[in-house]
């Protein structure tokens, strides 16, 4: 006996056993007295058991109805704090908004937006989750994410781009190559300098390898590291001319620590996406945070 039927009898034997009468619970669950009646009489008859004595006043538990009563107490007050709980959700009283995507792209794309989402949603939690874009969508395949922040293109049939925005990449150096500041380098001369490129196969290393390979170049940095704040230290520091994303030097370039290093060609802009799983329901979190992005 499965308690998918029955969860309508336990309803009327809990209310019955709560208030000791079977009128009250059958007021309590706009339901008419014979089909209380009727539903305890179906309870006993599946157990084989008497649930309640009639008495003057009502009725009251057997020894038997009294075992069943301590479950179905249980579950019925979990049943109310699951009813809580979802309310809770779709208020965002709580829940959890999880997130992957690179370091970078978190300081200074998402995080502004966090700060937003939190301050309106103080309750829900924020679990972020750093990693390279293939990572970003291993999480997202594997349930462990929400949202992924990674750069485009993705194709992926599993996957949909809620919202995407542009960021431009560019080469930077600070006061050391100071001279460079009012000129306008051509591919060649700009590789006489020492290159600093971040390590990792990173989507932005592959699109400016690709960018001076179609000119018949190959760059070959000097430099390797493994964070944007590296690559922005080091050429703060005079090490070499670091391909950076420009939003993400915004500060450096304003004060004056870094500048902008011109080449002759043009480079190509990044786009960032949020991705979700494209057959999965999103969290009310995810909701509100895709749509404080928007």
């Amino acid at each position: 006996m499965s308690m998918g039927n029955n969860y309508e009898l336990y309803k009327v034997f809990y209310w019955a056993a709560k208030t000791g009468s079977l009128t009250q619970a059958a007021k309590t669950l706009y339901l008419t007295q014979p089909s209380v009646s009727h539903a305890i009489k179906q309870l006993e008859e599946n157990f084989g058991v008497a649930l309640f004595y009639r008495n003057s006043k009502g009725v009251e538990l057997t020894p038997e109805g009294s075992v069943l009563y301590s479950y179905i107490e249980q579950s019925q007050i979990l049943i109310s704090l699951a009813e809580e709980k979802m309310a809770a959700l779709k208020n965002l009283d709580s829940g959890e908004l999880r997130i992957g995507g690179s370091d970078s792209l978190f300081k200074h794309y998402v995080l502004p937006y966090l700060e937003q989402f939190h301050e309106r949603h103080p309750g829900v939690k924020l679990h972020l989750n750093h990693g390279t874009t293939p990572e970003v969508i291993t999480f997202l395949k594997e349930g462990r994410i929400d949202l992924g922040v990674v750069r485009m293109p993705i194709v992926d049939p599993q996957l949909q781009v809620t919202e995407s925005f542009q960021l431009q990449d560019c080469f930077v150096a600070g006061a050391r190559y100071a001279a460079l500041k009012h000129e306008v380098l051509s591919l060649e001369a700009l590789l006489q300098y020492p290159i600093i490129l971040f390590s990792r196969n990173s989507r932005a290393r592959m699109t400016i390898a690709e960018l001076f390979q179609s000119y018949g170049y190959s760059i070959k940095p000097e430099i390797e590291v493994g964070s944007v704040d590296l690559l922005i230290e080091f050429a703060r520091r005079g090490l070499g001319i670091s391909y950076v994303t420009r939003e993400f030097v915004s500060k450096e370039l304003e004060e004056g620590s870094l500048f902008e290093v011109k080449l002759e060609v043009p480079l190509p802009p990044s786009h960032v996406g949020l991705l979700t799983m494209r057959n999965m329901p999103l969290s009310s979190a995810a909701h509100a945070f895709i749509g404080l992005v928007k």
